[in-house]
């Protein structure tokens, strides 16, 4: 997916907190020894989510778990509640959200990351890694809509369901401050994107009317999804549509947690 201008806003977050925590993860050499061997005991960390609530909003809250399979190895799974984004609708003299019937949505990810031995003084789950990741989003709305042109006003009901499964590969950076607190950064992890979606509408209305529908919903739903070529099609007097895509996009991402 493209960045936008949420995502430039991620960016001047992220780096400062790179640049600190660089400083403030250089241990000094007389407590290193004594740093190593209470963190070699430590091999579970439980980190939250950070970088999606703001691109998302606050109904996205996924917790993670990270477990150290080896020296320079681990495996991390997150879940949590993820809402399918609100949509904006442009002309809202003609169509109008009443109200959302439910809304509702779920995130599960997992990788496994490994350790580069040769760039990092300390084992995992500490310093640079790489590694695979699988992400899979669920969302579903129902939502209730009041529509208002020239020539008719009703109302309708939408029903949204969305599967995203996403495959790619991660570079990124830990750091542990005090051998307990984690900061988390996935800084670069393209990947390709599969999405399903399947929307039923409930109206009478008629198909110019009907049309208008689809075509807000859909300059509302590239809006969000800008690489997707996703799109909502009833047709004349269609009730119900199906469609899926791929796409490329890039996950970035910062966690905080704690070891123990």
């Amino acid at each position: 997916m493209k960045n936008t201008p949420k995502y430039s806003k991620m960016y001047k977050l992220i780096f400062p907190l790179i640049f600190v925590a660089g400083f403030a993860c250089r241990p000094c050499r007389g407590q290193e020894k004594d740093s190593v061997k209470v963190y070699k005991d430590l091999k579970n960390s439980v980190r939250i989510n950070l970088t999606n609530p703001m691109i998302f909003g606050n109904k996205f809250n996924v917790i993670g778990y990270e477990r150290v399979i080896k020296d320079y190895q681990t495996f991390s799974v997150g879940i949590g509640r993820f809402s399918f984004p609100e949509f904006s609708i442009i002309d809202r003299d003609s169509l109008r959200l009443d109200r959302d019937v439910s809304d509702k949505g779920f995130n599960i990810s997992l990788d496994y990351r490994f350790y580069l031995q040769k760039e990092n003084r300390h084992k995992a789950p500490r310093g640079v890694y790489i590694g695979p990741f699988y992400s899979y989003n669920y969302f579903s709305r129902e939502n209730h809509w009041e529509l208002n042109t020239t020539s008719f006003t009703g109302d309708l009901d939408t029903r949204m369901i969305m599967n995203m499964h996403s495959i790619g590969f991660q570079l990124g950076y830990q750091f542990i401050f005090w051998n307990r607190v984690t900061l988390d950064l996935i800084l670069v992890g393209p990947a390709v994107w599969f999405f399903s979606l399947k929307t039923d509408v409930s109206t009478s209305l008629s198909p110019d009317d009907e049309s208008l529908l689809f075509e807000k919903l859909n300059d509302a739903l590239h809006e969000k999804f800008p690489n997707s070529t996703m799109v909502i099609d009833g047709g004349s007097f269609k009730k119900n549509g199906s469609t899926t895509t791929k796409s490329f996009g890039y996950r970035y991402m910062f966690n905080i947690g704690f070891r123990f």
